[in-house]
């Protein structure tokens, strides 16, 4: 039996004793409620498509154990292995995601999905934490540094992938990159002048994806009005929250959930909403 003690200088003493426990617990949390929701709103949805009542279930359980894996390994490495680690996953998954166009399935009007034997893939999820990491570094470097040229380097990586994620097209993911993007820059301390940059060119993305792609501008317009087109899933999304109420209809006894069409993906708050409240 190994002895955590502070004196104990085996790999696994020394992540106990350094790594930040709270996180490590919100992070468990976390999987642990989303594992909850599947099971609250998978069921239906499944049935519906005539899949065994758990598929989404077991498939969600299937992932905790390389998900935990994955949290436990990367969380021994140290801040270079790390970085290192970080420029390999945005480089094989960066190339993946280019290739999605070309190769991915399309569900729904887009690709972003590839296919890799049994298992499906969305590149851009493994490219996103990347990228953060890669991101951090470079603007670190760039302060520490002023003759490395970090930040042209960042805001080059940020045009690549979103460029990709336009293409696919991914505007979700898109806008959450430039969230996080623009947040990191404005931590950085950088100038106003680069930071006024990165805005000019978000509005005019913005504006030339509403101008030139007719799902962007369908979606803008239905939330502006409404009326101008179909809204069933948002609808329902709100009725499942009002039928919750303030302390929601029990675990398991959702009944709006069962005609929400992505009850179990982008509209499981609403599922949440519905039974507990």
């Amino acid at each position: 039996m190994i002895r955590l003690a502070r004196t104990n200088r085996s790999l696994i003493a020394e992540w106990w004793w350094t790594v930040d426990k709270w996180t490590l617990l919100m992070l468990v949390c976390l999987m642990i409620v989303g594992g909850v929701l599947a099971l609250a709103a998978s069921p239906a949805v499944a049935m519906r498509i005539h899949l065994p009542p758990f598929y989404f279930v077991y498939k969600q359980l299937a992932f905790f154990v390389p998900a935990i894996v994955v949290l436990i390994g990367v969380s021994l490495l140290n801040v270079r292995q790390v970085r290192r680690a970080a420029a390999l996953v945005f480089a094989v998954a960066f190339v993946l995601m280019a290739l999605t166009p070309v190769l991915g399935q399309e569900v729904k009007g887009a690709h972003r999905w590839l296919q890799l034997g049994p298992v499906g893939i969305q590149p851009s999820e493994f490219v996103k934490p990347a990228f953060i990491v890669l991101v951090a570094w470079l603007f670190a470097e760039a302060q520490r540094t002023p003759g490395i040229p970090g930040t042209a380097l960042a805001v080059a990586l940020y045009g690549m992938v979103v460029a990709v994620l336009a293409v696919q097209p991914d505007f979700g993911q898109l806008m959450l990159v430039t969230l996080v993007f623009g947040a990191m820059f404005f931590m950085a301390g950088l100038s106003w002048g680069w930071i006024g940059s990165l805005a000019v060119i978000a509005v005019a993305g913005a504006i030339t994806a509403y101008s030139m792609m007719p799902h962007v501008a369908s979606r803008v317009d239905r939330f502006l009005d409404p009326e101008s087109g179909d809204t069933y899933q948002i609808d329902r999304a709100l009725d499942a929250v009002n039928a919750g109420g303030l302390f929601g209809r029990g675990p398991g006894e959702g009944v709006v959930k069962r005609i929400l069409p992505d009850a179990h993906t982008d509209f499981i708050f609403a599922v949440a909403a519905e039974e507990y409240g």
